[in-house]
């Protein structure tokens, strides 16, 4: 059934109903659709390009067959697991910085003034 999809066809439909808009500007709502997108084809090419180089270090040589028909044992699979996660943390470490940074509590202003009016009167 899926052999008769055509996916690069169906990889441009769009999508019912609306775009989801998360931020103000639309352009920025792209920009990260797109950067994610780029993030999730470079995690497949490195999780073949993972199978390429074990199917080498196992029988020497390989061919499309033995690629797509590969399936990787626990400890592989262990390891792919822990370098996506690797590589997922350093893609999203800028968004997580930025939610960090919004979630950091500020103290009031008035904290500030009191803090420096102690300063003050302690140097007089």
């Amino acid at each position: 059934m899926t052999q008769d999809l055509d996916w690069i066809a169906r990889s441009g439909a769009r999508a019912k109903g609306g775009r989801p808009a998360f931020f103000d500007e639309m352009a920025l709502d792209r920009l990260y659709s797109l950067t994610l997108s780029l993030t999730a084809e470079l995690a497949a090419t490195r999780e073949r390009l993972d199978t390429v180089e074990r199917l080498l270090e196992l029988e020497g040589s390989i061919d499309r067959t033995k690629i797509e028909r590969y399936e990787p044992d626990r400890k592989a699979g262990e390891e792919r697991g822990i370098a996506m996660r690797a590589y997922i943390a350093r893609v999203m470490r800028g968004f997580q910085q930025e939610v960090e940074a919004m979630e950091e509590t500020d103290p009031p202003v008035t904290d500030w003034v009191e803090k420096l009016s102690r300063q003050d009167a302690a140097s007089a």
